[in-house]
């Protein structure tokens, strides 16, 4: 298996490679991405021919500018391991699958995206309905309304 650091001295061209396909998918020139994303043209062009290794943060200023992952990015340029996600389980390919499609434009890769991360919401289980619960069990009863039937023993 190859060691971190090779894979990243392997893989500065192909970060570099893949910010310049998704600013010609975005139709946006270098000086429009480098204004959007704060980078200085210079630098961009740069990164994208191969020639310098971009920061965690420029990726993430990238990534938001071109609207993708920035955890694509991060496994590009060999900041992640691919085969894991920020969470610690398997990083899903559909995000990938999505991003990668020539034949999507930008505005559709966002919007099949916002859906699919919705739907991964829905049926994630979160702690909120066991918090809710466990709230609900420690609450006292509230007390009988005056219209209600006393129990035997009562005033």
């Amino acid at each position: 298996m190859a060691r971190l650091s090779d894979r990243v001295a392997g893989s500065v061209g192909s970060v570099g490679e893949y910010l310049a396909e998704q600013r010609r998918q975005a139709q946006l020139s270098l000086r429009q991405l480098s204004d959007l994303a704060g980078v200085s043209n210079p630098y961009l062009s740069q990164i994208e021919r191969g020639l310098r290794k971009p920061s965690a943060d420029v990726l993430q200023q990238l990534a938001k500018a071109l609207r993708i992952s920035a955890e694509t990015l991060y496994v590009r340029a060999g900041i992640l391991d691919p085969d894991d996600s920020s969470d610690g389980e398997r990083a899903s390919g559909v995000v990938d699958a999505v991003l990668l499609d020539p034949s999507l434009n930008e505005r559709q890769k966002r919007v099949l995206l916002d859906v699919y991360a919705s739907f991964v919401r829905e049926n994630t289980p979160t702690e909120e309905p066991a918090k809710k619960r466990a709230a609900a069990k420690k609450t006292p009863a509230r007390p009988r309304s005056t219209n209600s039937p006393k129990i035997q023993g009562e005033a």
